[in-house]
């Protein structure tokens, strides 16, 4: 709204408001504006948590360390998604579509987290919604998210063109074209290919990060990380010099979600503040659930899906160790791994927990690093 009002009402009477017509300006002040929300507020949010006696259970099967740590507030998600959206929304162009679909997102995505945390709380046991109750909400805020930009596809405004990594000449799009000619139903049929990339998209974007939040700061520091990556894809991405030299889709109106990637990486490191080994308090699913619906929906609409794998390498071993592990007990009845998530094996192996989350951070910068390095290399 600060946009809005300094620089497309006030810029005629007042002329130095032009600053807010950077892109970059509004960028760094919205991630200085979101850490200064999350540090200030913190400690009212914690100490609400506390006096509503919102507090984390510890399964007993875990590790017998992470005993000690029952009690600790949990649902400090809330903070981070205030932290986030509202120096979106005072920095960005309220004008911007892209914009209000990853607002949303992470709203809707955070609100299933929020109800699986309140029943967790409720009934004071590790155990929230359904997974099927879960799937399905998270379902359909991917198939809102998925419409929404299936409309803006019509008006030209965004395009359903893959971008593959290493390979530039080969754009596949996942709008099924002889479907569009069926009478009445063409266009549904043939969006059907794109809803359904998005829904996988997201729901494996949202239990990746929610499957990594086992340790202290483990999640939140691979989110400032993958914040920090797409934020500068998002801005090559929306900018003409940059998007022409790497030969990327140029999408000028998704420059505008360089800000709520920049205030996911503001927020993200004031959160980190809090949840520091030992963390005062716990992100919850409602925060993991948010985080990882924002991280998917940049990425699906930048076009830069198939680099989630790096963006988020963490997140992706996380989740594939959950899946081998289940998978190898259903059918050899054997355990690949001493425990999973994968950060629980490395403790199993007699890490200290600041050691797995240390060290998984590193791994998370160099898959960052790696994810970058492909704009060129293509």
């Amino acid at each position: 709204m600060l946009y809005w009002l300094l620089y497309q009402k006030l810029y005629p009477f007042f002329h130095p408001f032009r600053i807010f017509r950077f892109l970059t300006f509004r960028t760094a002040f919205a991630t200085l504006t979101a850490l200064l929300i999350a540090l200030l507020i913190g400690p009212y949010v914690i100490g609400k948590l506390r006096e509503f006696q919102i507090s984390q259970y510890i399964r007993e099967e875990g590790p017998k360390s992470h005993q000690k740590k029952s009690g600790t507030p949990t649902m400090g998600g809330v903070l981070i998604v205030i932290a986030i959206l509202l120096p979106t929304v005072l920095w960005s162009d309220p004008a911007n579509p892209f914009v209000w679909i990853t607002v949303f997102a992470t709203l809707a995505f955070g609100a299933v987290g929020f109800t699986d945390d309140f029943i967790k709380v409720v009934k004071r046991r590790n155990l929230g919604l359904t997974a099927r109750a879960k799937l399905f909400g998270q379902g359909l805020a991917a198939v809102a998210v998925a419409g929404a930009l299936a409309v803006l596809q019509q008006f030209r405004l965004f395009s359903t063109q893959l971008t593959v990594p290493f390979i530039k000449s080969w754009r596949p799009d996942l709008f099924w074209s002889r479907a569009a000619t069926i009478p009445h139903v063409g266009l549904l049929l043939a969006f059907l290919p794109f809803a359904a990339f998005v829904v996988f998209v997201l729901l494996g974007s949202t239990n990746a990060v929610n499957l990594t939040d086992g340790l202290d700061g483990l999640a939140i520091g691979c989110t400032i990380i993958a914040a920090g990556a797409l934020t500068v894809l998002t801005y090559v991405s929306g900018h003409v010099v940059f998007a022409d030299y790497l030969e990327l889709q140029r999408m000028p109106l998704v420059s505008e979600l360089t800000i709520f990637c920049g205030s996911m990486v503001g927020a993200s490191i004031g959160f980190l503040w809090y949840n520091a080994h030992p963390a005062e308090v716990f992100m919850g699913d409602v925060g993991s659930l948010a985080l990882g619906g924002a991280i998917g929906t940049v990425a699906i609409i930048i076009r830069q899906e198939l680099l989630l794998p790096f963006i988020g390498g963490i997140f992706i071993l996380e989740a594939l160790s959950v899946m081998l592990q289940v998978g190898s007990y259903k059918l050899r009845k054997k355990r690949i791994f001493k425990m999973a998530p994968l950060h629980h094996h490395f403790e199993q192996l007699g890490w200290a927990e600041s050691k797995v989350i240390a060290r998984f951070w590193i791994a998370a910068l160099v898959f960052a690093l790696c994810a970058l390095t492909t704009l060129k290399l293509r």
